[in-house]
């Protein structure tokens, strides 16, 4: 599958450091041949974003936040400036308070509720409302989630309820879209040691359970990530959409811990 994006375009956003998934999916699709855009929001993550973007051959950075309808135009006005066409679009964007992911659910503010579900979930439609035109030759898009939206997940609170809006976006965009030719798929890697998931209290514990519990006893690594990115954008993927794809060693098919962990 070395060359098998070769001539594909796309658009990454939420590449935060070089342990980020967004960057995962960023390398193995540079290797596998695609031309590369990405996104970053404000001037800190600018800084850390420009090297990375450089190493895979990429001068189209743009500043946008997905809660500023007016940023998101310009960015997508300077892409199709650049390009005029796009093929694929990863979307690796999430938030909530921090301060709101420990402690109960049942405490979630209306504040935090409606920032994680626009941040979490409605910037997908939003982009990809955008990204549509671009994708005339069809394209695949695809977005992040994790097996908190359908299991409960201590301190994962409100961003299983945004992810699983998120997982049902994926599946009502799919159907909109694949008269068109594109395709909407979510990724579902375990626990990762991302910036994102440090947020997460109790990250180590949860890594760690998942690692020794899971049938392959790993976590996914970003090169697994990569390589599913890689295949579903590829037109080996030609004909999975409205997919949560697990990449995750196997976790999500236990019903208890491994007996040696009870």
């Amino acid at each position: 599958m070395t060359n098998s994006l070769q001539g594909k375009r796309g658009l990454v956003m939420g590449v935060a450091n070089e342990r980020s998934i967004a960057w995962g999916i960023a390398k193995a699709a540079h290797a596998a041949g695609a031309e590369l855009a990405f996104t970053y929001q404000g001037e800190a993550f600018g800084k850390r974003l420009t090297p990375l973007a450089a190493s895979v051959g990429s001068d189209i950075m743009v500043d946008a936040d997905v809660t500023d309808e007016a940023s998101l135009d310009r960015a997508f006005a300077v892409l199709d400036e650049h390009w005029g066409k796009l093929d694929f679009l990863i979307h690796a964007v999430a938030y909530s308070d921090k301060d709101e992911l420990n402690g109960r659910f049942i405490n979630t503010t209306r504040e935090n509720f409606r920032t994680s579900l626009t941040i979490s979930c409605y910037s997908l439609i939003d982009v990809a409302r955008r990204a549509r035109p671009m994708m005339t030759d069809g394209g695949t898009i695809i977005t992040l989630t994790y097996q908190g939206s359908n299991r409960v997940t201590p301190n994962y609170n409100v961003m299983g309820v945004a992810k699983a809006a998120l997982e049902s976006a994926v599946r009502y965009l799919a159907n909109d879209l694949g008269p068109e030719g594109i395709r909407v798929n979510a990724i579902s890697p375990g626990p990762m040691k991302t910036l994102a998931g440090s947020a997460i209290g109790g990250a180590r514990a949860t890594f760690r359970h998942t690692e020794e519990n899971a049938p392959m006893r790993a976590n996914a690594t970003l090169e697994a990530i990569g390589g599913t990115a890689v295949w579903l954008i590829s037109d080996g993927g030609a004909c999975t959409t409205g997919e949560i794809v697990r990449v995750d060693g196997g976790f999500h098919v236990l019903g208890m811990p491994q007996q040696n962990h009870l």
